[in-house]
């Protein structure tokens, strides 16, 4: 009886993961649908301007690594641990990569002007920088614990989850109109889900959710007190420089 309740607890837990791994790639795959994946399909007079290679680069980076959270989730959802780890290795790499095209991406952004109505694209800026950074961290707090399962896989979901603003951002700002504070009190929400997972299956929350949850949520008032500062079109200036 017992045994038969601990298998029926893992098999839970594995449904949960895969099934929140799942709805971000289609959050990514919604947001990113007219301007990127489904672009030939939508009037090239609607577009904005044309795919660089650095874009064509950060577009693919960013998809395998989507693709790769869905499969490592897949795979420990069918216990097959040991390829679960060795591809790991693999998303290092690609999380430097990530990262990298990412900076560039949102820096080339600012030179063409990608930002919603009525905000400087220097201070839109601080959207897809603070992703990634909020990314970098978790991520790496992830690495530091992938011997510790229970914190890893939250860590890495709060990680992609942190990624999720610019794809929301293609939604909320650019077609419905809203400004970038919806976008980032909406990111929080998807912690909500872990949140109510944790006391479900534990009673309270894991540490891993607990901090990591944290750093997330208190990341969203830091990048909206400091966007409209001086410091910081000081800071965006002298990044967009390092691009032109």
């Amino acid at each position: 009886m017992v045994r038969a309740t601990e298998l029926t607890a893992r098999s839970s837990e594995r449904t949960f993961f895969t099934a929140m791994t799942a709805s971000m790639a289609l959050i990514v795959f919604a947001g990113f649908a007219r301007t990127y994946y489904l672009r030939p399909l939508v009037p090239l007079s609607s577009l904005p301007g044309p795919l660089t290679p650095l874009i064509h680069a950060h577009g693919v980076v960013f998809t395998v690594w989507m693709l790769l959270l869905v499969l490592q989730a897949r795979l420990v959802a069918k216990g097959n641990v040991r390829l679960h780890r060795r591809i790991g290795l693999f998303s290092i790499s690609l999380a430097i990569l990530l990262v990298g095209t990412g900076t560039a991406t949102a820096l080339h952004a600012v030179l063409r002007g990608v930002a919603p109505p009525g905000v400087d694209a220097r201070q839109f800026l601080v959207v897809p920088l603070f992703a990634l950074l909020v990314f970098g961290v978790l991520y790496t707090a992830a690495l530091i614990c992938r011997h510790r399962p229970q914190a890893h896989k939250r860590l890495m979901l709060l990680a992609t989850i942190g990624l999720l603003p610019p794809a929301l951002a293609r939604w909320i700002v650019f077609y419905l109109g809203f400004g970038p504070p919806v976008v980032l009190a909406l990111t929080t929400l998807f912690v909500v889900p872990l949140v109510i997972w944790d006391f479900r299956t534990r009673g309270r929350l894991h540490p891993a959710t607990l901090w990591g949850g944290l750093f997330l949520v208190m990341s969203i008032p830091i990048r909206l007190a400091i966007a409209f500062t001086e410091s910081w079109l000081a800071i965006a200036d002298r990044a967009v420089a390092l691009v032109r």
